[in-house]
């Protein structure tokens, strides 16, 4: 039993979340290792939602509302830790649910659609490999795709994500959605909106947004997408980042 007032309680509640889902069969092994990776990140940003990460939040929730054929990506990681919010979101912005994994078994696929499901969501992609086609420019498992979903999808959120997939997809012409805590990641220096912030926060935040955004004209919704610069905004991470180190160093 982890105490309330352990001063870590929050970071320890994510940890033992992350160790059941392992033991459960949703997550591999080497989700554990990036939870801790990005728990590090966490800790250099305040392990509280940035105003960056904020206008990124903004933008992605007019990105999504924007889009004709949205769809929320997940692997082991996201659902471990946000299937709830996952579904959440998927209802108020219209966008469809695909499980894609980089370390895929059809034992891994079955397990997080249980959680899923569990959590609400109606219907999932990327369950039956029957079904799955090729995405070009993806020679890992991940480029296994629904046609539904991420292969005709025209703007992706993908959470937790490796750089080589979401390279491929904005080469494709997809506008990408990315949650990642690393500010210098392949995946955050490569997607077309970069939310740096822990996906327990990022998420609520993002369902909170679409639902303010979500009566607003189209032509204000893409003025938010428009202003936006990825680059800018890493930036403003960064700066954040080593403010933090400054700080220790000044102590």
């Amino acid at each position: 039993m982890i105490s309330e007032d352990h001063p870590r309680y929050k970071s320890l509640i994510l940890r033992e979340r992350m160790v059941n889902a392992y033991k459960a069969g949703i997550l591999a092994d080497a989700g554990l290792i990036a939870h801790g990776r990005g728990e590090a990140y966490d800790y250099l940003i305040g392990e509280k939602t940035s105003e960056t990460a904020k206008k990124a939040i903004e933008a992605g929730s007019a990105a999504l509302l924007l889009a004709k054929n949205p769809v929320i990506s997940v692997n082991g990681n996201a659902a471990a830790l946000v299937s709830d919010d996952i579904v959440k979101l998927s209802c108020v912005s219209n966008a469809k649910i695909e499980i894609n994994l980089f370390y895929r078994t059809p034992e891994r696929v079955d397990a997080i659609l249980k959680v899923l499901k569990k959590s609400g969501a109606e219907e999932v992609l990327g369950v039956d490999d029957k079904n799955l086609e090729h995405f070009k420019g993806i020679n890992s498992p991940r480029g296994s795709v629904s046609p539904e979903g991420l292969l005709t999808a025209d703007v992706i959120l993908v959470p937790l994500e490796d750089g080589d997939r979401t390279e491929a997809l904005v080469k494709s012409g997809k506008f990408v959605i990315a949650i990642d805590l690393n500010p210098l990641s392949r995946t955050s220096k490569t997607a077309s909106i970069t939310i740096v912030d822990n996906i327990v926060r990022a998420i609520p935040l993002l369902i909170e947004k679409v639902e303010e955004l979500k009566n607003l004209d189209e032509k204000i919704l893409q003025k938010m997408v428009d202003n936006f610069n990825n680059t800018d905004n890493l930036k403003g991470s960064l700066k954040i980042i080593l403010s933090s180190i400054e700080k220790l160093e000044s102590k």
